[in-house]
């Protein structure tokens, strides 16, 4: 599992990391970002990619787990 911290930017910066993430194949990923835009745009472009997300919040903080 990959995980990328994209905490502190601004779209499309988190999406443009999980894009990079995406090709390696790895399968599963763990996206770190720390505000709702960011949240929303990164999981439109994964669930368009063909993965499954699950999304964890703490104290402002979204995990999104990404899978196949």
């Amino acid at each position: 599992m990959q995980t990328i911290d994209a905490r502190g930017l601004s779209c499309p910066e988190p999406v443009i990391l999980t894009k990079k993430a995406l090709s390696s194949n790895e399968g599963s990923y763990d996206i770190i970002v720390d505000n709702t835009t960011s949240k929303e745009n990164v999981t439109r472009f994964a669930t368009h990619q063909g993965y499954k997300v699950s999304v964890d919040e703490k104290e402002g903080e979204f995990t999104l787990h990404l899978s196949k």
